[in-house]
């Protein structure tokens, strides 16, 4: 019973403290009923609960209120958040985020253990293993499909357009990301960018200088954003600038007129002029619909295939106290056209679905949408 006391008592001083008078009543009480809440159930509830479980749920359930994209974590989650894209570790290979109470994927990366079986973007995880997933949130999913290399956990999932659940088991791998590749396609150059991480910006632009220097007469070139789920904000703005020479790129914005940040172009296109395709898919999200979205509103591009995801928030970590953390919605990401990409996504200039059977991207007898591309310059 203390530990209810005492966290309703923190809860009221801190609202107490950053809220005007005239609101003081209306958040006591609520503060009041929340308190009445918590020894309900404490006393009557049919089984013995744990009481942290029960506030950390009651934390979840207001952040998620905000957006799907804040959450609190816990000391070990928090203590565990940088295992991540920078080194290797064992898992699926999915992007996803918190949408309707369930688990949505963003993105399978290429070639992962999610992507060999056939989770596709947009995908809802609904079920990890027979256990429900609705109520959980990303950080208690994302801890529940990480697990031993060689270990393997089933899928639940719902897709749009299909009538039943599908399940997939999925073996967990070692999860290498190889951000990009490129080719020469009947004198196109062809550049597959798959994340933005660290060395992304640089890595693209060594791919262009080795296809250009190798291939006098390259008519244009196709950028693949398709499944890239983002990554930093940096390489997103070092990667539109180098295909633009002046201009808005991207702007921060935060909850007050003046808390804004404007990137902006620098002069030099790296592709001197040449024509640019970009491939975009629901798979495409965070930043890869600020350079496609960049590219378009400056018209230094043709988006071709589908909407991309809608990922234009910005999110801080901030500590707590209990040596946990906030991940908590703080800014958005807006394009140069003022358009904010949050829940609404960059729309393709050509859109092209793909096929619905024997569709991969990248391969050229089964990928229609890059086949689309290729005969723009065809002509």
């Amino acid at each position: 019973m203390k530990f209810f006391f005492k966290f309703t008592l923190l809860l009221f001083i801190l609202i107490s403290q950053s809220s005007s008078a005239k609101n003081n009543n209306t958040l006591y009480e609520k503060l009041d009923l929340f308190s009445d809440v918590l020894e309900k159930i404490n006393k009557e509830y049919v089984k013995d609960v744990d009481q942290s479980e029960v506030i950390d749920a009651a934390i979840n359930g207001m952040l998620q209120s905000l957006d799907p994209f804040s959450s609190y974590m816990s000391p070990e989650s928090f203590k565990n958040m940088n295992v991540d894209t920078k080194g290797e570790f064992g898992g699926l290979g999915i992007e996803i985020t918190m949408e309707k109470g369930f688990v949505k994927v963003i993105s399978p990366m290429e070639d992962s253990p999610a992507d060999r079986v056939g989770i596709k973007p947009g995908d809802y995880i609904i079920k990890i293993n027979d256990k429900q997933v609705k109520g959980l949130n990303i950080i208690e999913a994302v801890n529940l499909m990480r697990g031993k290399v060689g270990t393997s956990i089933k899928i639940t999932i719902r897709r749009e357009d299909v009538d039943d659940d599908l399940s997939f088991t999925i073996v967990r791998d070692i999860i290498k990301v190889r951000e990009v590749t490129s080719a020469i396609k009947e004198e196109i150059g062809y550049l597959r960018l798959r994340a933005f991480n660290e060395q992304s910006s640089d890595q693209l632009l060594s791919k262009i200088k080795d296809l250009s220097k190798t291939n006098k007469d390259i008519k244009g070139y196709i950028l693949d954003l398709r499944n890239n789920p983002g990554g930093l904000l940096s390489q997103a703005v070092k990667i539109s600038d180098a295909f633009l020479d002046s201009g808005e790129i991207v702007s921060i914005r935060g909850r007050n007129k003046d808390d804004i940040k404007i990137y902006t172009a620098k002069k030099g296109d790296v592709l001197n002029g040449k024509p640019l395709v970009v491939l975009i898919n629901r798979g495409s999200a965070s930043a890869s619909e600020i350079v496609s979205g960049a590219l378009k509103d400056h018209k230094r591009a043709i988006l071709l295939g589908e909407k991309t995801f809608g990922k234009g928030s910005v999110q801080t970590i901030i500590p707590l106290k209990d040596k946990g953390g906030l991940r908590l919605t703080t800014a958005k990401y807006y394009l140069p056209s003022g358009t904010s990409i949050s829940e609404i996504g960059v729309e393709p200039d050509i859109s092209v679905k793909e096929n619905k059977t024997d569709f991969k991207i990248n391969d050229d007898k089964k990928d229609n949408q890059l086949q689309y591309a290729l005969n723009l310059f065809r002509g």
